[in-house]
């Protein structure tokens, strides 16, 4: 039984087979609708979660709001701090040009429609607007998303077979290492869990030189997992959220034949549209996994209490994912 049977859903052939515009999707399928897939972590989960406690060992998988200045994003610029005092005993602050998901992110479920059939739930292009609180971000931070956090190792696998990643490639990373690693790892995904992918990408793009990111940032070629059966196990799995250290969780560009180019040609074949808009499923991007990835190999332990926890801006599309693992 899946994991989304076991909370009494349809499994994801099942959604397929659901009637006109509610085909492939969640919609109205959980108790709270605009909550999407972190309903999967309902308190048992969550309690469940805690057990995964053993150090008190305690990881910000954030990275800086300005780090990825140049990033691959050509439109998002970082942020200008200022600081300011009223008088000698004071100082206060704010920030300019502050975006979302500039840095380490949670997508929210108004970052992506789908271009066949809208905005997750049916909501109308013209309530996701600043201010409305459908699908707004503020629904997760209002109640965090909080479980099981599962690292999968796909850099430390492949490494383990003599084999590396190619980043400046923007190489796509096919599916089954996701089953193979966490196999290796003698890991297995339940219900409620928070899937995060080691890719290593993020550590690598922040060591090269400005001259450097931003030829990659031209190139617009970034690591990530091919498009394919991702979406198949995540919803079967009952995935809550699913992160990476790279730039979009899906290689980029999208691989020439992902099955998605005719529902999503917007986003040439990208699978954000079917995540987000059709599952509710969350996305986490350019998560600080490398020094948890490395503790949790030493320990031989893949799994931690994990919070994530976006700012209260009713309405956002996304936010920094503040995101903190206990182990």
């Amino acid at each position: 039984m899946t994991g989304a049977a076991r909370r009494g859903l349809p499994d994801r052939r099942e959604l397929k087979e659901r009637p006109g515009t509610l085909a492939g999707t969640s919609w109205n399928l959980f108790a709270e609708p605009s909550r999407g897939t972190p309903s999967f972590a309902d308190a048992s989960a969550v309690a469940g979660a805690a057990r995964s406690v053993r150090h008190g060992e305690v990881f910000g998988l954030d990275y800086a709001a300005d780090a990825f200045a140049p990033g691959m994003s050509k439109a998002r610029k970082p942020p200008v701090h200022t600081i300011y005092a009223n008088h000698p005993a004071h100082r206060d602050d704010f920030l300019d040009g502050f975006y979302l998901q500039g840095s380490t992110q949670i997508d929210g479920l108004r970052h992506r429609r789908a271009d066949d059939v809208g905005f997750y739930g049916g909501v109308p292009d013209d309530l996701i607007q600043p201010g409305t609180e459908e699908l707004g971000i503020q629904v997760w931070a209002d109640q965090p998303i909080a479980g099981r956090g599962v690292l999968v190792d796909v850099a430390g696998y492949l490494q383990s077979q003599g084999r590396e990643i190619d980043h400046a490639g923007g190489q796509p990373l096919p599916f089954d290492l996701v089953p193979r690693a966490l196999e290796a790892q003698g890991t297995v995904v339940g219900t409620g869990d928070i899937v995060m992918l080691h890719t290593g990408w993020a550590e690598w793009f922040l060591g090269l030189d400005d001259a450097r990111k931003r030829e990659q940032q031209a190139s617009g070629r970034a690591t990530g997992m091919a498009q394919s059966e991702e979406l198949d196990w995540s919803w079967n799995s009952g995935v809550t959220l699913l992160a990476a250290d790279n730039f979009a969780v899906e290689c980029l560009p999208p691989v020439p034949d992902s099955p998605f180019k005719r529902t999503a040609p917007n986003d040439r074949g990208m699978m954000h549209q079917e995540f987000l808009a059709k599952l509710g499923l969350p996305l986490g991007e350019l998560w600080r996994l490398g020094p948890l990835a490395r503790r949790m190999r030493e320990l031989g332990q893949w799994h931690a209490l994990l919070v994530v926890k976006p700012l209260n801006v009713i309405g956002a599309t996304g936010s920094p994912a503040n995101a903190t693992a206990i182990l």
